[in-house]
């Protein structure tokens, strides 16, 4: 049977996760399927990285809300939006994570492209989880934004972009906890909160 598409991303992502470098003939190779195989079934190399890439942060992603909401009662900043937690855990793994650290440090022009494409794989959906992650607080506690949530998550994901890949954007060290104070600010002025 040749390998489904969601498994040519999985098996991509693994390979990333194992901090080597995406060879799209040794993954054909591996999947028993032809590189043109693999390209009818999920495009070119950035095409394949983006999925993977996206496949990695959709899973972070839902893991770090798991675990903020199977905290016990009171524990965590009171008053804090859940969605923004969630985020800050979730670019704190991000930013901590050997395999992401290895692909930019490998070759930081292609991750950097794939990451913040805004036509790319990752960016707009990354865009789309945190929409439904602020939703979920107006909905909760019945706030209104001054800004539609989409528009709101562009900004938060592009503020995070720039601070957690910063050394090679800027060759600045990154600072994930100005991204959680600024990221705070904003969210929080634009839903009519104070911080």
């Amino acid at each position: 049977m040749i390998a489904p598409p969601d498994e040519v991303v999985r098996r991509a992502a693994h390979t990333l996760l194992r901090e080597e470098r995406l060879d799209t003939t040794v993954l054909a190779a591996e999947l028993g399927i032809s590189r043109v195989t693999l390209f009818r079934r999920v495009g070119n190399r950035d095409a394949l990285l983006g999925e993977a890439l996206w496949w990695l942060a959709e899973r972070t992603l839902r893991q770090a809300a798991e675990a903020h909401d199977s905290r016990p009662e009171g524990e965590g900043e009171p008053g804090r939006l859940r969605s923004l937690a969630v985020i800050e855990d979730f670019r704190s793994v991000l930013g901590t994570a050997p395999s992401l650290r290895h692909l930019i440090d490998e070759e930081p022009a292609t991750a950097l492209r794939i990451l913040t494409d805004p036509r790319g794989r990752v960016q707009p959906r990354m865009i789309e989880a945190y929409t439904a992650l602020f939703e979920r607080d107006v909905e909760t506690l019945g706030l209104t934004s001054e800004v539609p949530l989409p528009l709101l998550s562009y900004a938060v994901v592009r503020l995070g972009e720039s601070f957690l890949y910063s050394d090679v954007m800027v060759s600045r060290e990154p600072d994930l906890k100005a991204a959680a104070t600024v990221c705070d600010a904003l969210v929080t002025g634009v839903l009519g909160l104070r911080a």
